[in-house]
C-alpha cells in the first residue's frame, strides 16, 4: 500500500490534489463553527449553488479564468444572505433555499443551452460533485489556493476575537461597540472565498459537507469556542488526507470519499460524546 503511494506521489497532480485539499479543508473548519452557532449551517449549499450559476456564465461568455465572475457574485451572494435575519420579511433559511435552487436551476439551463463540450452531463458532473477537477490542477492554481487559505487563516486569527463575539450575540457586541456590521461582512467575504476555492475539491454539492461535519464533530466532544474551532481544525484536515489518501487507492470519487471520511468522524465522535455525558450523570 505505501509503495503504491509512493508510486502515486511521484506524479505532480497527486501532490497538487493533496495540497489544496488540506488547504480547503483547514480553511473550511474555521468558519464551520461560526455558521452553526449563527444557525446558518445551510449557507455553504447555498453560496456552492450560487457559485455553480456564475461559473456557468463564465463558461458561457467564454472567460478562460471563470474567477473574474464567480468569485465577486459568491461574496455578493453571501453579504446578502448574512444581512437576513428575523428583522427582514424573508427569514434566513428562506433566502438560502430561494437563492441556492435559483442559481442551480439557472446555471444548468444555461450549460444545456449553450454547451462549451459535448458532454454536457459529465460537465454539470464534474462541477456539482468535483470529480476530475482536482486531478487537472496546475501548479499555479496550488499557488493561487495557498495565497488566499493564508489571507482567510490571517484574517481569521486576526478578527479572532470579533467573530467570536458576533457569534454568540450580536446585540450585546454591538452595545460593547463593536462595528457587526462590518465583521459580518468579513465573515462573508471570508466563507464565499472557502467555498469557491473547495469546489474544485468536491464540487458544489459536497461544499457544505466540509463546513459543517467538523464543527458538528468537534461540539459532540468540546464545548468551549476555541477548542471546538482547534478540533474542527485538526478533524478537517485528518479527513481530507484520509479522503484523498483511499480515493487513489481505491479510485474512488475525492470529494465524496472525503464526505464519508467526515460522516465517519462525525459517528466516533457523537459515540466519544455519549459515552462521556453518561460518565459524568
Amino acid at each position: 500500500m505505501f509503495s503504491r503511494l509512493a508510486v502515486f506521489f511521484q506524479m505532480p497532480f497527486v501532490r497538487y490534489a493533496f495540497i489544496v485539499g488540506i488547504l480547503i479543508a483547514l480553511c473550511a473548519s474555521l468558519l464551520g463553527v461560526t455558521l452553526v452557532l449563527k444557525r446558518f449551517s445551510f449557507i455553504g449549499d447555498g453560496l456552492s449553488h450560487v457559485a455553480f450559476g456564475a461559473m456557468a456564465v463564465a463558461a458561457v461568455v467564454g472567460l478562460t479564468n471563470n474567477m473574474f465572475i464567480v468569485m465577486p457574485i459568491t461574496i455578493i451572494s453571501a453579504v446578502l444572505l448574512l444581512r437576513t435575519g428575523t428583522n427582514t420579511r424573508i427569514k434566513g433559511d428562506a433566502a438560502v433555499a430561494m437563492i441556492s435552487v435559483g442559481a442551480l436551476a439557472f446555471g444548468y439551463l444555461l450549460m444545456n443551452k449553450f454547451p462549451t463540450s459535448a458532454n454536457v452531463s459529465g460537465d454539470v458532473c464534474t462541477t456539482l460533485f468535483g470529480s476530475t477537477s482536482i486531478i487537472t490542477l496546475k501548479e499555479e492554481d496550488v499557488w493561487f489556493c495557498a495565497v488566499l487559505s493564508l489571507v482567510v487563516v490571517l484574517a481569521f486569527i486576526f478578527f479572532y476575537n470579533k467573530i467570536f463575539s458576533v457569534t454568540f450575540d450580536e446585540n450585546f457586541a454591538r452595545a460593547t461597540g463593536t462595528r457587526v456590521s462590518v465583521y459580518n461582512l468579513i465573515i462573508a467575504i471570508i466563507i464565499a472565498v472557502i467555498i469557491v476555492i473547495g469546489m474544485s475539491l468536491v464540487g458544489s454539492l459536497l461544499i457544505s459537507a466540509l463546513i459543517i461535519f467538523p464543527a458538528l464533530s468537534a461540539m459532540r466532544v468540546f464545548k468551549s469556542f476555541k477548542s471546538v474551532t482547534i478540533c474542527s481544525a485538526c478533524l478537517s484536515v485528518f479527513c481530507a488526507a484520509i479522503g484523498i489518501l483511499v480515493s487513489i487507492l481505491a479510485n474512488t470519487p475525492v470529494g465524496a470519499t472525503i464526505v464519508i471520511a467526515d460522516i465517519a468522524v462525525f459517528g466516533i465522535f457523537t459515540l466519544i460524546g455519549g459515552f462521556r455525558s453518561g460518565f459524568k450523570s
